[in-house]
């Protein structure tokens, strides 16, 4: 049987993964480049959470931040890279190509947890994450639309990259120590904000984009910023602390699929069976993935 504080850990990365989900339904109706956007989700984002244990009297653990500070400014930079590559990688190739690549985060967190965390890989849990990644493909389109060509490269390793990153807070996040997940994901916004400020700062006109927004599509700004960066992230890093990285690597195909069906039943585009028969896997491996039965090898 799971126990309850990994029930309550599955829980709470199932509720971010749902959250995280829902990006793309707010994000269609924010007429702001895409860098500018992940760069207000960290700078709002850390600002709520502040404001937050303000709130809560819940103190910024300054003396454990200092303890894992080179972890958190890494991660934290980690995530803000991880945004713009991502961001890139839509660019120069398709919305499905950029995600499958995306997505095999996880199978690099599967590859390096045994030699970084010492995690034992069970046979199960490889198959789940094999039938996961099958799972992608046919979510993605690629299943039917064939593979990149050459003039995607550039978007494949982009989207590669932004997978490598991914993969990397996990794992940073996973040897952090004494810090709990509240002032871990303020510092790690922070930075990731620092990051993005530069790059955006080179790429667009930031006075002149804010002023054309509308007060809907403000509201949705600090919405996103607030619930799908804040809160989400402090229920996602406060969760893998207690998983282990391969069973968070499994759990995050819940966005994808979230974010098809919602596409599907909020934007009117069509669920194709591919992506259907996508989704039975990647469901269906998470869960099988936790089912209760005798120790594998």
């Amino acid at each position: 049987m799971i126990d309850k504080r990994t029930l309550s850990a599955l829980l709470r990365l199932t509720s971010a993964m749902v959250i995280f989900g829902t990006i793309g339904v707010f994000v269609r109706h924010i007429p702001l480049p895409s860098s500018v956007i992940a760069f207000f989700r960290g700078l709002i984002g850390t600002a709520f959470l502040l404001l937050v244990m303000r709130v809560t009297k819940k103190p910024l653990l300054i003396d454990v931040i200092g303890r894992n500070l080179v972890k958190l400014c890494i991660s934290g930079a980690a995530i803000g890279l991880n945004w713009i590559l991502l961001f890139e990688a839509y660019r120069y190739t398709s919305v499905a190509t950029a995600t499958l690549c995306y997505y095999l985060a996880p199978i690099f967190i599967m590859l390096v947890s045994p030699i970084v965390l010492s995690e034992r890989l069970t046979r199960r849990k490889g198959l789940c994450i094999l039938v996961a990644l099958g799972g992608m493909v046919f979510v993605s389109g690629v299943a039917s639309g064939g593979l990149p060509g050459a003039q995607e490269i550039r978007g494949v390793l982009y989207g590669v990259g932004a997978a490598a990153l991914y993969a990397s807070v996990v794992l940073i996040n996973k040897r952090m120590s004494g810090i709990e997940a509240l002032s871990r994901t303020v510092v790690q916004l922070g930075v990731s904000a620092l990051v993005l400020a530069p790059y955006i700062m080179m790429t667009e006109n930031v006075l002149v984009l804010l002023p054309q927004l509308s007060a809907v599509s403000l509201a949705l700004l600090f919405v996103l910023a607030i619930v799908h960066t804040g809160m989400a992230y402090a229920l996602y890093f406060g969760s893998i602390r207690d998983l282990s990285a391969q069973t968070a690597a499994l759990f995050s195909y819940i966005d994808p699929v979230v974010a098809i069906f919602l596409s599907a039943f909020l934007l009117g585009e069509a669920m194709t069976v591919s992506s259907t028969i996508g989704a039975v896997m990647i469901l269906g491996s998470a869960v099988v993935s936790e089912l209760p039965g005798k120790s594998d090898s």
